[in-house]
């Protein structure tokens, strides 16, 4: 492992601790009584404390230095003075614990007591300190100048999801979206606890990746012998709990596809199911309305929500739109009574991509998606969907080419998706035979037969309502995040590239570069100021590292940022 003279400097810095006889990763438990934020909530001069949290920055002058402590709430300032922390003549644990081998990013308990600076900073004067855990890497700490310009911030996205615990601690606001992500589901929990629905946990690998249409990740049990499929939907298995005697169930599910990325998709997600019995998707419309009224509430103390360039207002009630006429509405056109065949021709005179794997089902979402979704940017129930996209729902009590279906639509994305249930087992296992067709037609989202789900559909499950709500889209809406990947403390990233070790001459040359692009050779060798035989070795690194490209044009030699 290569280490950078930072890295090299802080390991020399734990070699001199630990010769010193102090153990830089102590195993004893801290006895903390206080957070940043309780300390300043209920602040009494003279107060005795015990807080931890990283140290973030200090100012040393001479025998006295000023630090900011961060912890979980945010940061306090803290003083260190030589003679309060060694009153005798041993004056080790300042001059050289403190202002020699601590450094910022370091993990460090203080005790000590409160007072109030002559500027009215709430303090804590340090009477004795403990290391917690040294750092061995440099935090990447914004700069800003006298003119509050801020320099070299940790913004980068790509390093920002796969370093998240260091995004965590330089970015303090990223943490208000993960709290208020937890908010969210509470108070979904709550919603539904109190109506005595019973949250349930379903399998995970599942011998037939059902209840939805979309490409499942196989995988292989060894005891068993056995494929395998990450679940797709939990939704089978809860209806199975429906016909079982439950009148209410729900479930926060991890749900995995096999598909593309991309700002609104990630292959691991989040889906909150819930299944009634007795209900029907009237009911389920009406529920909805309240449940995510009270979650904007709870979340953002109010039902309008800031997304964008829009404020949405969650308050019910919602528009409810036939998905057939939002199609005539957006496109002139009444795709109502068109067979399969015409279907395609009228996507392919909209200019949507088609081909011959896609049913009427499918040729119906592409349109709706094309042509209509982004235009419903407050709630809006987009109802009433055509049997062929619906194989899991009751067919519509009054036109039999429909079903009782809709998804909610919010900021122009799919938020929700429900139904009121398909019970009938004969109908249920034709629409499955019908998916059999499209999957041997090359469709592979089409759905699989689930023989056992049928099997206790013929023992009968009572008239149901079922939805799923995107919780990750969800939070998306709340926090006003226009990428997933900001809402998930972890998302999925392509393999990490190896890092490359550049010369000091070389991160000269990038620092210049990365930020305009491109630049001509001349203005990019006068501008880093190196010497001829160290701009030709730097040049000739980062083109081997794959870093910079140098193309000629017709004015000049052009040096292009490539990494």
């Amino acid at each position: 492992m290569q280490l950078s003279e930072q890295e090299i400097v802080r390991r020399e810095k734990l070699t001199k601790l630990r010769e010193m006889g102090i153990d830089p990763y102590p195993a004893a438990l801290y006895p903390v009584d206080a957070t940043s934020k309780s300390i300043k909530n209920d602040f009494e001069e003279g107060k005795k404390v015990v807080i931890s949290g990283r140290l973030m920055s200090r100012r040393i002058q001479g025998k006295a230095s000023f630090a900011e402590l961060q912890d979980s709430e945010g940061r306090i300032q803290v003083y260190f003075n030589r003679d309060e922390i060694c009153p005798g003549d041993d004056k080790t644990l300042y001059n050289d614990v403190y202002k020699k081998l601590l450094d910022i990013g370091d993990i460090i308990g203080i005790e000590g007591e409160l007072f109030t600076t002559q500027v009215g900073e709430k303090t804590v004067m340090v009477k004795n300190f403990s290391l917690l855990s040294k750092s061995l890497r440099p935090l990447p700490l914004p700069k800003v100048d006298d003119e509050g310009k801020v320099y070299d911030a940790f913004n980068d996205p790509e390093l920002r999801y796969r370093q998240r615990y260091v995004d965590l601690v330089v970015n303090p606001h990223v943490k208000d979206t993960f709290i208020k992500r937890t908010k969210i589901t509470t108070s979904i929990r709550e919603f539904y606890n109190q109506k005595g629905y019973l949250e349930v946990e379903t399998p995970i690998l599942q011998p037939i990746p059902g209840g939805a249409a979309a490409r499942p990740f196989l995988t292989h049990h060894n005891a068993l012998n056995i494929p395998l499929y990450l679940r797709i939907a939990n939704e089978l298995y809860l209806k199975r709990l429906i016909v079982g005697g439950f009148d209410g169930v729900y479930e926060f599910a991890k749900d995995f596809r096999n598909e593309g990325m991309d700002r609104t998709h990630n292959p691991e997600f989040t889906v909150m199911e819930l299944y009634v019995a007795y209900k029907d998707y009237n009911w389920m419309m009406d529920t909805t309305e309240e449940l995510l009224e009270k979650v904007a509430i709870d979340a953002t103390g109010s039902s309008k929500v800031t997304v964008g360039d829009h404020e949405i207002e969650f308050k019910a009630p919602y528009p409810r739109v036939p998905i057939l006429e939002a199609i005539k509405i957006h496109t002139g056109i009444d795709v109502s009574g068109m067979d399969e065949d015409e279907l395609r021709e009228t996507a392919k005179k909209l200019g949507i991509e088609v081909d011959d794997t896609m049913g009427a089902g499918k040729l119906i979402d592409e349109i709706f998606g094309e042509k209509c979704e982004h235009h419903y940017i407050q709630p809006t129930f987009i109802i009433d969907y055509p049997k062929e996209m619906s194989p899991l729902t009751k067919e519509h009590r009054s036109n039999p080419r429909l079903t009782e279906r809709f998804e909610l639509m919010v900021n122009g994305k799919e938020l929700a998706n429900a139904y009121s249930e398909l019970n009938d087992p004969i109908d249920q296992r034709e629409r499955f035979e019908d998916q059999l067709k499209l999957s041997e037609k090359g469709d592979d989202e089409a759905m699989f037969i689930d023989q056992d789900f049928l099997r206790a559909l013929e023992y009968g499950m009572p008239p149901t309502s079922g939805i799923g709500i995107g919780i990750d889209r969800l939070v998306m809406l709340m926090t006003n995040n226009s990428s997933i990947q900001e809402v998930l403390f972890f998302p999925q990233m392509r393999p990490e590239k190896k890092q490359v070790e550049l010369t000091e001459e070389e991160k000269i040359i990038l620092d210049i570069l990365k930020p305009q692009g491109q630049m001509t050779l001349s203005d990019l060798k006068e501008k880093a100021g190196l010497s001829g035989k160290k701009w030709d070795k730097s040049t000739k690194g980062l083109t081997k590292h794959g870093l910079i490209k140098i193309e000629k044009t017709e004015d000049a030699l052009l040096v292009k940022y490539t990494g």
